[in-house]
């Protein structure tokens, strides 16, 4: 689960991460607001707008601006709420922008230069270790850093027995170059970040940039937090800072369903039973010369009530040319598959108007298969994987 800006920040500032300080604000009455509340509490005069979207890159769509007064604040935020902002990690429609966060400028004049470093927190699944991945590269993107100058990235692996050590985060703070108090301040912010990330069971945290002030300071300009699915049961705190708006409404339907499904852009919907088949089966359909349209996986309880759901997710995406159902009869009996497929069928009536190629194996599939054959319906059966890859290429040709 993906948290916006201002959420992930006010995480960090729970645990000591010193942040870039800001109010969210729905509306440019709101962000006018925010910004004299900010000059009060922090002595600034200019602020700087940014849209709070589930996407990066936002300052090169434009969802990322400079305000130096108040009209400006309000000009800002007014041009930026309610637009399809367009990043690269976004689609060519864009995300649809319902608020900001008016933020200090900490780039304040000083003695001493400012700078911009990239930290991030994250698991390394080849080592099965959280790792702190880090460069002098600030404010830039890291797939960018890692291509043209590898060198300038480091990684800082992390033994869970023990936990980030303090010659760690020292050693982080020597390979960005820092010294003296900076030094101090920046494996103050490491420690600080870890454990942040850690404490909130976070799949990431991704600060770019964290900046070094020019009275040598280190603080969160930014930050990208996603918080583990899997441990939102124990964090109903965090699993209510969910934004639904900024996620696909297909997706969120079938998640209220029970259904594992990911919106793709293809032309063949799935309906399985199991992850590992899955996407088995979309490289199947690739092969067959398709594009898979979804991941969904149904689980072991294929009945009726929920083929006919997943049939209904699938179809609202009007991509869709064919339907390939490819479920392995192990805990669930193929022929009930079968009658919720027959049963789902004729429940949906002329809902359905694309072919349907069915493939059933394991436990009574021979009975299955006699079910779908002799239902009468336009669905056609299969046994092999490759004849069920014929089919879709048929059905698409």
């Amino acid at each position: 689960m993906n948290l916006h800006e201002y959420q992930g920040k006010q995480l960090l500032s729970s645990f000591g991460v010193r942040i870039q300080r800001g109010i969210v604000a729905q509306n440019a009455k709101e962000a006018v607001a925010a910004a004299k509340k900010l000059t009060e509490d922090t002595g600034t005069d200019w602020h700087v707008i940014k849209a709070q979207v589930h996407a990066g890159g936002r300052g090169k769509g434009g969802g990322v601006k400079l305000a130096k007064n108040l009209e400006e604040v309000e000009t800002i935020a007014g041009q930026i709420i309610g637009m399809d902002l367009v990043t690269p990690q976004t689609s060519a429609e864009g995300k649809r922008v319902h608020q900001v966060l008016v933020a200090e400028d900490v780039y304040y004049p000083g003695e001493s230069e400012t700078s911009e470093f990239y930290v991030s927190v994250l698991l390394n699944r080849g080592t099965g270790r959280n790792m702190i991945m880090y460069s002098t590269e600030g404010g830039m993107d890291i797939e960018t850093v890692a291509e043209e100058t590898p060198h300038l990235i480091f990684t800082e692996e992390v033994d869970p027995a023990t936990g980030l050590l303090p010659f760690q985060a020292r050693r982080v703070a020597f390979n960005l170059g820092l010294s003296g108090l900076a030094f101090k301040e920046m494996t103050k912010f490491v420690t600080a970040l870890y454990t942040a990330y850690v404490k909130s069971d976070s799949s990431l945290f991704e600060i770019n940039p964290v900046l070094k002030t020019s009275d040598n300071k280190i603080m969160a300009v930014d930050a990208k937090v996603s918080i583990d699915d899997n441990a939102l049961y124990r964090r109903k705190d965090l699993a209510e800072l969910r934004d639904l708006r900024e996620e696909s409404a297909i997706e969120v339907e079938a998640g209220e369903l029970g259904l594992n499904y990911v919106d793709l852009d293809g032309n063949v919907g799935c309906m399985v039973n199991g992850a590992g088949l899955a996407m088995a089966t979309m490289d199947l359909i690739k092969q067959a010369g398709g594009e898979p349209a979804n991941f969904l996986d149904v689980g072991g309880t294929a009945d009726a009530a929920r083929v006919e759901a997943a049939f209904r997710i699938i179809l609202k995406d009007p991509a869709v040319k064919a339907i390939l159902i490819n479920i392995f009869g192990g805990i669930v009996r193929c022929d009930r598959v079968a009658q919720g497929i027959v049963d789902a069928y004729k429940n949906m009536g002329d809902a359905i108007k694309v072919p349907i190629i069915v493939r059933l194996q394991g436990t009574n599939a021979d009975i299955a298969k006699e079910l779908i054959d002799s239902s009468g319906l336009d669905v056609q059966s299969a046994v092999q994987f490759q004849e069920a890859a014929d089919k879709v290429q048929a059905v698409l040709s």
